[in-house]
């Protein structure tokens, strides 16, 4: 017998749940990278950004009753002791990859990718906050959690990724100050949480005109093109990427979220449609592609790891794609999860749910499970069903301030008036070919 929605939801939830906690690194308490032990990686390696991702599955977990509250808060303590006592960190800014044992840096992105990476910095601090807000207790243990994340907090230099100068923020930083990488950060892209938490420090905070010179000052800031009769208002050709709609907005709630020009749930909406749309439309010719077989986003492929969009598209589709847009297409993301578990759970679906990847031209499915995949199908489902994730990262007093500074309005700002938890925002779908 099929699964009604809600238990399937559950389920899916609670399988990719065991990835931050089965999975997790044994000494650190950290999301490893990846569950292949390949020699890039290694099994010691764990990232910030997931473990990010992988707290505010472990908050999610905990509110449904999969995880006792006493249990997700002790991990979530091993891994702020680990950042604490262990990590390397670069004025408070941590490294993309870690030794989750020893906590040195690990350059697995290339020789100069050896210090500080301010976006993952901002994932990682992005799930942290969650946890604070969730962990809100008078009980000594929860007061010691909320003390040792807001002594990370704090500890965070931001400006540390200004480059003197320069608008925007700089995405890396070598350990001794270098700029070898130099790349900035400017939108369209994942990097929103990562100036909303720049501007939101209460220690380090970066000026509103970063912001607005640096990330709203980028060549794919601006569309404004219409792709399959539906209007794109930011970013790249055809939308790029769908992590570019999901891994910030994982916390920052974007129903009714405006800078009065863009209505960034609509944006997001628009973008996951677009790309739904072109594997429809399908006009490589891809075998496997249709209307509940969609989502090209960053991820495993037959060849390696690549970012696909409606511009790079291989024939790879990636699970977490559709499945980390619920909130924006709960019934194009339903038929979605039911094609991928129904119909190819036999080949994808495994010990920590859904496999990478699959690619049906190469006759190729992923072995893999990615942290940086997985911990976005738990949290935006949970988002989905009842806006728990958001309602807590918002809830913050620095992120609210934030917001403000920055010139960008939510419900959240207005005391008695955030957004119904599990319905989004009402909007007008654009009609798909």
């Amino acid at each position: 017998m099929a699964l009604d929605d809600e238990k399937l939801l559950d389920l899916v939830q609670q399988q990719t749940l065991k990835y931050f906690t089965d999975f997790a690194h044994p000494d650190s308490g950290m999301a490893r990278e990846r569950t292949n032990n390949i020699e890039q990686y290694g099994r010691d390696a764990v990232t910030t950004g997931g473990t990010g991702f992988g707290i505010m599955g472990i908050v999610a977990g905990a509110s449904r009753g999969w995880l006792t509250r006493e249990d997700a808060r002790a991990r979530i303590e091993k891994i702020t002791d680990f950042l604490t006592d262990k990590a390397e960190s670069f004025d408070g800014v941590f490294p993309h990859f870690l030794d989750g044992t020893t906590g040195e840096t690990l350059d697995l992105m290339g020789p100069k990718d050896n210090g500080s990476d301010v976006v993952e910095t901002s994932f990682l601090f992005m799930g942290l906050l969650t946890a604070r807000q969730y962990f809100d207790g008078d009980a000594p243990e929860e007061t010691r959690l909320r003390d040792k994340i807001n002594k990370l907090w704090e500890g965070c230099d931001w400006t540390r990724h200004v480059k003197p100068g320069e608008d925007a923020l700089r995405w890396h930083r070598g350990p001794g100050g270098e700029w070898d990488l130099n790349l900035p950060l400017k939108g369209w892209n994942e990097g929103l949480v990562t100036y909303l938490l720049a501007a939101s420090s209460p220690t380090h905070a970066v000026s509103e005109a970063h912001y607005k010179k640096g990330w709203e000052g980028g060549t794919e800031y601006k569309n404004g093109k219409s792709y399959h009769g539906i209007e794109l208002p930011l970013g790249p050709e055809k939308g790029g990427p769908l992590f570019l709609s999901q891994y910030s907005f994982l916390g920052i709630d974007p129903r009714g979220l405006t800078d009065g020009k863009t209505d960034f749930l609509q944006q997001n909406v628009n973008q996951t449609l677009i790309n739904r749309a072109h594997c429809i439309d399908n006009p490589h010719g891809h075998k496997g592609y249709g209307e509940n077989c969609w989502g090209l986003t960053a991820s495993d492929d037959p060849k390696g790891y690549d970012a696909h969009s409606p511009t790079n598209d291989n024939g790879t589709i990636s699970p977490t794609a559709a499945l980390s847009a619920f909130p924006y297409t709960p019934k194009e993301s339903m038929a979605a999860l039911r094609h991928f578990f129904e119909d190819r759970g036999d080949k994808i679906w495994g010990e920590y749910g859904f496999a990478d990847a699959f690619n049906d031209g190469e006759d190729w499915q992923a072995r893999t499970c990615l942290s940086i995949d997985q911990g976005p199908i738990i949290a935006m489902i949970e988002n989905h069903r009842s806006g728990l994730l958001w309602d807590l990262f918002m809830s913050c007093p620095e992120v609210k301030l934030g917001l403000e500074k920055l010139g960008i309005d939510s419900p959240h700002l207005a005391p008695g008036k955030a957004p119904a938890p599990a319905k989004p925002a009402p909007f007008k779908k654009p009609g798909l070919p």
